[in-house]
Formats: C-alpha cells, sequence, structure tokens
C-alpha cells in the first residue's frame, strides 16, 4: 500500500509559478514511477508528467512541456512538479499518482494509488 498527499497548490497570476508536491510513504515506495495528473472542472483527469523509478526519465505532456518540471528527491519519496509561466487553463485538480514499471506512463488506470489532489487556480 502506498499513501501519497499533494501540497502546494494556490491561486497565482497568469505568467506566475508554483512548486506542488508529493509525499509518498508506504511499502517500496522508491520502486514506483510517479506521475502529475489534472482535472479541470466539466473535464476529464489528463495526464500532465511522468518521472521514471531507476532511470529517472522524464515525460510531459504537449501541453506543459517547456513550462513544468517533475522530479523527484534523492530518497525517491517525494516528487515535485515545478509550473512555470502559468495559463489559466492549467487551472485544475493536481493529482500525484503512483504505478508499477514504465511502460504506459500517460495512461490513467495504470496507475495503482492516488492522492488526495489540491487545487490550482491561475487567474488572467
Amino acid at each position: 500500500q502506498v499513501q501519497l498527499v499533494e501540497s502546494g497548490g494556490g491561486l497565482v497570476q497568469a505568467g506566475g509559478s508554483l512548486r506542488l508536491s508529493c509525499a509518498a510513504s508506504g511499502r517500496a515506495v522508491s520502486s514506483y514511477s510517479m506521475g502529475w495528473f489534472r482535472q479541470a472542472p466539466g473535464k476529464e483527469r489528463e495526464f500532465v508528467a511522468n518521472i521514471g523509478t531507476i532511470s529517472g526519465t522524464t515525460y510531459y505532456a504537449d501541453s506543459v512541456k517547456g513550462r513544468f518540471t517533475i522530479s523527484r528527491d534523492n530518497t525517491k519519496t517525494t516528487v515535485y512538479l515545478q509550473m512555470n509561466s502559468l495559463k489559466p487553463e492549467d487551472t485544475a485538480v493536481y493529482y500525484c499518482a503512483a504505478k508499477r514499471g514504465a511502460d504506459r506512463y500517460n495512461f490513467l488506470p495504470e496507475y495503482a494509488y492516488w492522492g488526495q489532489g489540491t487545487q490550482v487556480t491561475v487567474s488572467s
């Protein structure tokens, strides 16, 4: 069992930055691939970014590439999402998630564990 707790959301003006954190705990948590997803009102939850467990390879949705950076601390128990140049369309609840394996990193059903989410609101 893995527990995930997100933090760092808030209200920011367009062009600003926020850093989200996801604290992971539980058995063998460092062996999981970690992802960030987001869900805007009235929309489906969508993939944002993923970081692998061994290689640290990162993947991003096209909509955030070049603006967001996913990273992991040395203990691999905390995952970050640095969000720069934020746009109003980035407004959503952001979720941290954990999965086994490196493939299908953008496929939501692959993730077995989810956090409760943190709200990010970008004003224009």
